[in-house]
């Protein structure tokens, strides 16, 4: 019985977040929406695997404690700008 309202409660949560999505995308074509999401998601994957790519390179440098992510954006820029990387 429990396991029949899991399902039952899953299954409701699944097509209320596919309505919801629905709703948000509105009348842009699927394929549009989906290249914008896949878009964001590949923006987030870069991002990310930059973050580790810089830490990675500090702490190999000694500096065991830094993490980019808690940069803020001046001090991000300045390091990058220090290491003569083109922007």
């Amino acid at each position: 019985m429990a396991d029949n309202l899991k399902a039952a409660q899953r299954a409701e949560l699944h097509k209320t977040i596919w309505q919801v999505a629905t709703d948000l995308r509105g009348s842009v074509d699927g394929w549009d929406f989906k290249s914008y999401v896949l878009g964001i998601l590949f923006y987030r994957f870069i991002s990310e695997n930059l973050t580790t790519y810089i830490n990675k390179g500090e702490h190999r440098a000694g500096n065991p404690t830094f993490d980019y992510a808690d940069l803020s954006d001046e001090e991000a820029e300045s390091e990058i700008f220090s290491f003569g990387l083109p922007v």
